[in-house]
């Protein structure tokens, strides 16, 4: 790329005439580095904290980093080790999640990958379903459902538990029924839970 392109805190100025090629580079490494940049900070801040407990705030202070803000990427990367974040969703789809437990987690981060969910679809979904749990633990009963399936379609339903999550069958059962209920309910402003018809 002849050129140079120059960086301020506000602005980003490329050199005239640069190849649609490199400009689309361009734009896909700015992409790469603010998609990242909550996790790195996280991550930055843990080490901070590990390596240098007294001094660590200090020097926090001294930079024009928000603490607070640190601290909740921080808070975000610490439930979630390495291997356990999808390259696929964003540092936000994680931190719906990250009050829940690790396995409630990756069962929420795997549909929103699997369904294509945004942030703020998956929200919906966690408090439509929380809102529904709330309700059914509010009158005080469980549901017991009873059902009478041909042996090939239960043997077909078994198949796909062991072989695409490794879930024992009822577990499935229910993550199956928790999949189809996040994809059907959505939570209005006013925060009750309605149909929606899309996806």
């Amino acid at each position: 790329m002849s050129g140079i392109a120059v960086t301020r805190r506000t602005s980003f100025s490329l050199p005239p005439d640069i190849p649609i090629a490199d400009w689309s580079r361009i734009g896909h490494q700015i992409n790469a580095i603010s998609a990242s940049s909550a996790w790195w900070l996280g991550d930055w801040l843990i080490y901070g904290r590990t390596q240098y407990p007294n001094l660590y705030k200090k020097a926090i202070e001294q930079t024009a980093l928000d603490y607070q803000t640190l601290r909740n990427y921080a808070w975000v990367a610490r439930q979630y080790p390495v291997p356990r974040r999808r390259v696929s969703l964003s540092f936000q789809h994680h931190a719906e999640v990250a009050a829940l437990t690790p396995l409630e987690q990756d069962q929420w981060l795997d549909r929103a990958e699997r369904f294509g969910w945004s942030r703020n679809g998956l929200r919906n979904r966690v408090r439509a379903s929380r809102k529904v749990h709330r309700d059914e633990l509010g009158t005080g009963r469980s549901l017991k459902i009873q059902m009478t399936v041909p042996p090939s379609q239960k043997q077909r339903w078994m198949q796909a538990a062991a072989s695409e999550s490794e879930q024992d069958f009822l577990a499935w059962m229910v993550a199956v029924l928790d999949d189809a209920a996040a994809a059907t309910l959505r939570t209005t402003d006013e925060g009750r839970v309605e149909v929606q018809s899309g996806g």
